[in-house]
C-alpha cells in the first residue's frame, strides 16, 4: 500500500511540473498541452534516473496508467453536453463518423496488412488518429492492455504530425489553397486533427466562428470513443486476439459507460461554470499523470526493435485525413 501512494505522489509531483511547463508561453503558444509533456519528462525519468534511483513506487506508476487514468477518462465528460451535437447538426454529426470509422479500418488494413506491423501499435496508431490523440491512445490501452512502449510509440507520431497540421491547415487556408467557407474550415480542422489541443490551436489561428465548428466537431469525435472501445472490446474476444481460450469473458469497459453518464448530466448544465472549470483542471492532472507513468514505464532499448513502420503509418493516415476530411466538408456540410 505504501509503495502505491508514493509511487502515485512522484507521478503527481512530475505530473504539476508538466502542467507548469506547459502553462509557459513558448508551449502555450504551439499548443503543446502538459499531456505531451508529462509523457516527455515520464521517458527522461525512465531512461536516466530511473536505473539510478531506489526502486520505489513501482506500483503507484502502474496504479496510474490503469485506474488514475480510466478516472481521467471519466471526468473528461464534463468538457462535452449533447447540445454540441444539435449546434452542427446530423451532416457535422455524420462527418465525425466517417472520419473515425473509417480512418480506423483504414489504418488497420494498412498497418497490418501492407505494412505488417504489430497489431497492438496499428490499433493505437489508428485509433489517435481517428479519434482523439493522445486520450484515445490511451483509453485504448486499457481494452488492450498492451505494454507502454507501444502507447508512448502511436502518441509520440499521432502528436507529431498532429502539430504539423495545426501549423499546416492556417497556412494553407489563409493561401487560399483549401476552397472551403468558414464554416467548412471549422469542420475540416475539427474532423481531422488529432488532438483537442491541436483543434484548438488551429481554428483560433483563423477566425472565432472557424473555432467553434472546430471544436464543436472535434468533440463530437470524443465522443464515439464509447462505442468504438465497446466495439474492439467485443472485436478482440470475438477474435481471440489475445488468448486461444473461447470461454474468455466479454468485457466491456465500464469507465466509457461511465463517461456516457458525465456527459448526460453535463448536458444539463447543473453545475457553475466555476465548478466545471475546476473538474476540468482536475481532469488535465489526471490525465497528465497517466500519461506520465505511461512514459515512466518506456525504455528506449524497446523502440529500437519497431522501426520506421509507425511512421510510416502514421504518415499515411496524416494524408488519409487531409485528403478525405477535405471532400468530406467540401462537398456534405453546406
Amino acid at each position: 500500500m505504501k509503495n502505491t501512494f508514493y509511487g502515485v505522489l512522484f507521478v503527481g509531483v512530475f505530473a504539476l511540473i508538466a502542467i507548469i511547463i506547459a502553462e509557459m508561453n513558448f508551449f502555450k503558444n504551439l499548443a503543446i498541452s502538459s499531456l505531451i509533456i508529462g509523457i516527455v519528462l515520464g521517458i527522461f525519468y525512465a531512461n536516466s534516473l530511473k536505473n539510478k534511483l531506489p526502486d520505489f513506487g513501482q506500483k503507484g506508476i502502474v496504479f496510474s496508467t490503469k485506474y488514475i487514468l480510466r478516472f481521467g477518462i471519466i471526468l473528461y465528460g464534463f468538457r462535452l453536453t449533447f447540445q454540441n451535437l444539435q449546434e452542427v447538426g446530423f451532416r457535422g454529426v455524420f462527418i465525425a463518423f466517417c472520419i473515425v470509422f473509417f480512418t480506423f479500418i483504414f489504418g488497420y488494413i494498412i498497418g497490418t496488412k501492407v505494412l505488417k506491423l504489430d497489431r497492438e501499435i496499428t490499433i493505437l496508431c489508428s485509433a489517435g488518429s481517428s479519434i482523439c490523440g493522445a486520450a484515445a491512445v490511451m483509453a485504448t490501452q486499457s481494452v488492450l492492455k498492451n505494454e507502454a512502449y507501444k502507447s508512448a510509440i502511436a502518441v509520440s507520431f499521432v502528436v507529431i504530425f498532429g502539430t504539423i497540421a495545426m501549423f499546416l491547415y492556417p497556412f494553407l487556408y489563409k493561401l487560399g489553397i483549401f476552397d472551403l467557407s468558414v464554416s467548412q474550415m471549422g469542420v475540416y480542422i475539427g474532423a481531422t486533427l488529432h488532438e483537442v489541443a491541436h483543434a484548438v490551436g488551429a481554428s483560433t489561428a483563423l477566425d472565432e466562428a472557424v473555432s467553434k465548428d472546430a471544436i464543436i466537431v472535434k468533440m463530437i469525435r470524443v465522443i464515439f470513443i464509447v462505442p468504438f472501445l465497446i466495439l474492439l472490446s467485443l472485436w478482440l474476444i470475438k477474435t481471440g486476439f489475445h488468448s486461444s481460450n473461447k470461454k474468455t469473458k466479454v468485457v466491456i469497459p465500464w469507465f466509457a459507460l461511465v463517461f456516457i453518464v458525465v456527459v448526460c448530466f453535463n448536458s444539463f448544465e447543473f453545475l457553475e461554470k466555476s465548478t466545471i472549470e475546476t473538474i476540468n483542471f482536475l481532469d488535465t492532472f489526471t490525465l497528465t499523470m497517466a500519461m506520465t507513468a505511461l512514459g515512466m514505464e518506456t525504455s528506449f532499448d524497446k523502440f529500437k526493435n519497431v522501426g520506421m513502420k509507425p511512421f510510416y503509418l502514421s504518415l499515411i493516415l496524416f494524408i488519409w485525413l487531409m485528403v478525405v476530411g477535405y471532400f468530406l466538408a467540401k462537398f456534405f456540410f453546406k
